[in-house]
């Protein structure tokens, strides 16, 4: 029986706000230039006011991937929290309008604002990002409808919203959810600091629950705690089916059972590196999901990512299905 959704991903729903400064005005608001770093509500509101003449766009990581994968044409849905307010419900249109559902409505009596990252961009290119987490980093177990994960062949989850013992406990129902339904779950680790903070529970849920995983070397040497990467993967590769591992600028290295292939990057001038880990994971999920060789699904996300960092913004611009077929991928 043909399942409703090819890929289902939980994220937190962050909704990038964008504008453009210049380095003096950067000073006037304290704002460190070309880092991400997280803010409170009051000062997210003081710089949310500050912004002139903003764009406003749905992102998150995983949120990032789903669009990645609508725009090749698969049937998704994007699981995460936003409160009912102006951000929340403009994220629910968005992603629905994309042709990505978005099955969780927004919630009138969430407390907290709806997550956004307010990023001012220099006439240089650079990004400064500051993100408050808001209403979406409070997922939990009652914000996930197990039916909906159990009708994906493949889910994906952002290492992001593990840093919270709720989100723990949301991500083992949606994994078991995914399994009773014949499924396959995997993670992005998301950020070596997230590892770090998490590494004895990354490390269960990677063994235990995990179909595969993808993480860049960082991620991986923290996730074992050791500057061998070789040794990283070995044993990741002992714990989980599929390990795949990006590393920057250098072939993405990909593993299951005895299978062992290196896809070669392909190098373009980045305009903005926002977004390319997520598209990679979009170009390669799609691969998984429309049951491409191994070698094949690390060539569509490198690809995949190439398109993203080309241009302005985390989502792709082109059809990456047709530059797939310009490669001969498809």
């Amino acid at each position: 029986m043909t399942k409703r959704y090819q890929v289902v991903g939980i994220g937190n729903a962050i909704v990038d706000v964008l504008t453009q400064c210049d380095d003096d005005f950067l000073d006037w608001m304290g704002i460190e230039k070309g880092i991400m770093q997280l803010v409170d509500r009051e000062r997210g509101e003081t710089l949310y006011a500050a912004m002139k003449e903003r764009t406003q766009a749905p992102g998150g990581s995983v949120g990032n991937t789903l669009a990645g994968l609508g725009n090749l044409g698969l049937k998704t849905a994007f699981v995460g929290r936003v409160k009912d307010d102006a951000l929340g419900r403009f994220y629910a249109k968005s992603l629905e309008a994309e042709g990505t559902d978005f099955p969780n409505p927004p919630v009138a009596a969430e407390p907290l604002p709806t997550s956004r990252s307010m990023i001012f961009v220099t006439p240089d290119g650079e990004r400064s990002m500051n993100t408050y987490l808001g209403a979406g980093a409070d997922f939990g177990p009652a914000d996930l409808d197990a039916g909906v994960v159990a009708e994906s062949d493949y889910l994906f989850l952002e290492g992001y919203l593990f840093d919270k013992d709720h989100g723990k406990a949301a991500f083992r129902k949606a994994a078991a959810a995914c399994h009773e339904g014949g499924g396959k779950a995997g993670i992005a680790l998301s950020d070596p600091l997230c590892v770090d903070r998490h590494r004895a529970d990354f490390r269960r849920l990677v063994r235990d629950e995990m179909d595969y995983v993808i993480g860049n070397q960082h991620e991986w040497t923290s996730l074992y705690q050791t500057a061998d990467l070789e040794a990283a993967l070995a044993q990741a590769h002992a714990e989980c089916g599929t390990v795949v591992c990006t590393r920057s600028g250098a072939d993405v290295i990909l593993i299951r059972g005895q299978e062992r292939v290196e896809v070669p990057v392909h190098r373009v001038v980045p305009v903005d590196a926002t977004g390319a880990g997520d598209q990679f994971a979009a170009g390669f999920l799609y691969g998984l999901a429309t049951g491409q060789p191994l070698a094949k699904a690390g060539r569509m996300g490198c690809i995949a990512a190439a398109e993203v960092i080309s241009h302005f913004g985390a989502r792709p611009e082109a059809d990456v299905k047709a530059l797939f077929r310009s490669h001969g991928l498809i």
